[in-house]
Parts: C-alpha cells; sequence; structure tokens
C-alpha cells in the first residue's frame, strides 16, 4: 500500500478537561505526529472558532482544522449539539470529527455516527494508551486519507 508522504495538519479538539488537553498534547508531541493542535473549551467555543468569532477571529491564529477531536460532555453546548450545528452548516460539514470521549455508552456511538461524526474513539486509561492512540490517529489521519 502507498501512503501519502506525511504532512502537517491543523487538529482542532474540543475539551473542557485541561488536563486532558495536556496529555494529547504531550502525547502527539511524544508520537511525533507532524501537526498544529487548537483546544476549545466547549461546542461553544467550537463553533466560534469554526466560524472565526469573538475572539477567533484572526485566521492565521486560529486557522480551519483539517481534523476535530471532540468530547461529548462539555458545559455550555456538549459535543452531541455541537456536531449536530457543526454537520448542518455547509461550509463545515466536511471537516472530519473525531469523537475522543469517555463515554462509551451505545446510544452515544450510534448517535455520533448518524450525526456525522467520522470516528468514535474511547479515551485510553493511561499515557502509553494515549500515544499510542495519537501514533494510529496521525498514521491514518496524517498518511493515508486524503483531506479536503
Amino acid at each position: 500500500m502507498n501512503y501519502l508522504q506525511p504532512r502537517a495538519i491543523n487538529i482542532l479538539m474540543a475539551d473542557d478537561d485541561e488536563d486532558d488537553r495536556m496529555l494529547t498534547q504531550d502525547a502527539l508531541e511524544e508520537s511525533r505526529v507532524l501537526n498544529t493542535i487548537n483546544f476549545v473549551n466547549d461546542g461553544i467555543e467550537l463553533l466560534e472558532y469554526l466560524r472565526n468569532e469573538g475572539k477567533f477571529e484572526d485566521v492565521t491564529m486560529y486557522p480551519r482544522p483539517s481534523l476535530i477531536l471532540l468530547d461529548l460532555n462539555m458545559p455550555r453546548m456538549d459535543g452531541r449539539q455541537a456536531l449536530k450545528e457543526m454537520k448542518a452548516d455547509v461550509n463545515l460539514r466536511q471537516i472530519p470529527v473525531v469523537i475522543l470521549t469517555t463515554s462509551k455508552q451505545e446510544e452515544d456511538k450510534l448517535r455520533g455516527y448518524d450525526l456525522g461524526a467520522a470516528s468514535y474513539i474511547s479515551k485510553p486509561v493511561n499515557f502509553e494508551g494515549l500515544v499510542e492512540l495519537m501514533k494510529n490517529l496521525g498514521k491514518y489521519w496524517i498518511e493515508i486519507v486524503e483531506l479536503p
């Protein structure tokens, strides 16, 4: 199988847990995945970022992501509602969304896919698992998949 040459992509992670954000960034660095990553705290900030509204107006500082890592359980607007709004927006719906969450409920998985998620992944319980996950995500989303 001929994989594409590795390239840097912009990743946006929507997660209200600061520890999870920091661990994910560390795991990406540890896994040596080429990328930039930005973070938002909830679904409202996610949509503002994607639409370059409010504090996210600067397109050079807040570029359009190639991939979104989305937690489901966040304050103000949860990941389910944010995903629904994203996929209803003609300007945002083609951005791949990987649900990365602690929820293992079958209903959340089914609903996530129904709403247009590209993948559903349960968060690993330790840092080594997260590093391995980031390696695999990197290999798939950066080297194999052709993103718009």
